[in-house]
């Protein structure tokens, strides 16, 4: 199976102690890249989530985003330092006796540092949570990839078949275009009364032969679109070699072209051009 570098995925988790959405998505990048938008209490989740990317992926430009909301009806208890308050008390009860009016309010004394906090959430568990909510969802982003990925082969194996009837439509016309060059050539020297030399025309045909063969371009052509067949079928990582494999395409449909010789060869070395440019703009989005 190929995948795309072209995905996306949400999932959001719910818990006692709030709700959370995990959000990732990416695009086509020539190696891997990792983005993160954390809330500034799960910051240290970064490398360990950074670690599964590099596991599951090998190429594109990845963001990952995390929303948070804490639930605040699973606040912990408040939890009342009362020897400390005793101790603010006292002071202020020592300082009243020495003729100093204090006017302590008890709400003043619950704000006093330390005299009262509220239970801090169970970070552990919370986190635990998280990291299970971005697996889901990490699974889900593959699964988008694969079935993008899955597209584009359908498109690729296409423009493959499309060149292989490029390429047999050419060789088929190649006895067809000698035997015509063969006769045009008769007919110049006829035109110029030459007196013809049978030896003279076969050697001029066997020059003509030799700078319009495509035989070698069409045979390598067809090895071309053998081996991405099989590149396709192989599946994984195989982006950067169907790409060599475009340069390669692209190579042999050059060499077509510039040997073309005849308006229905030009338009094939054409046709392959396009469809080569076609297949290339995909591959730049597989893994």
């Amino acid at each position: 199976m190929i995948y795309s570098m072209t995905g996306f995925a949400r999932q959001e988790i719910k818990g006692e102690w709030g709700t959370a959405v995990w959000e990732i998505r990416s695009v086509n990048q020539r190696f891997l890249e990792t983005f993160f938008r954390l809330p500034e209490q799960f910051r240290g989740l970064e490398p360990v989530l950074r670690e599964r990317f590099r596991k599951s992926l090998q190429r594109g430009k990845v963001e990952c985003n995390l929303r948070y909301t804490a639930n605040d009806a699973a606040v912990g208890k408040l939890a009342l330092n009362e020897e400390l308050a005793k101790q603010l008390l006292h002071a202020a009860d020592w300082v009243q006796s020495h003729g100093q009016s204090t006017g302590v309010n008890p709400v003043d004394i619950l704000r006093w540092p330390g005299v009262i906090a509220a239970e801090e959430a169970d970070m552990d568990s919370i986190q635990s949570a998280l990291l299970e909510g971005f697996d889901k969802t990490l699974k889900e982003f593959k699964d988008s990839r694969a079935t993008e990925g899955k597209n584009l082969k359908v498109m690729i194996e296409q423009r493959l078949s499309a060149i292989t009837v490029e390429v047999d439509k050419v060789a088929t016309q190649m006895p067809n275009i000698i035997e015509w060059q063969r006769e045009r050539i008769k007919t110049r020297f006829a035109e110029a009364q030459v007196e013809l030399d049978a030896s003279r025309v076969e050697q001029e045909m066997v020059m003509l032969a030799q700078r319009i063969d495509v035989a070698e371009e069409l045979d390598r052509l067809h090895s071309h679109v053998s081996e991405t067949q099989k590149i396709l079928n192989k599946g994984g990582a195989v982006g950067r070699r169907l790409d060599f494999m475009m340069q390669e395409f692209n190579r042999e449909s050059n060499t077509l072209g510039s040997k073309s010789i005849n308006a229905e060869i030009t338009q094939s070395a054409v046709e392959l051009k396009v469809l080569i440019e076609q297949m290339r703009e995909q591959i730049q989005n597989i893994e």
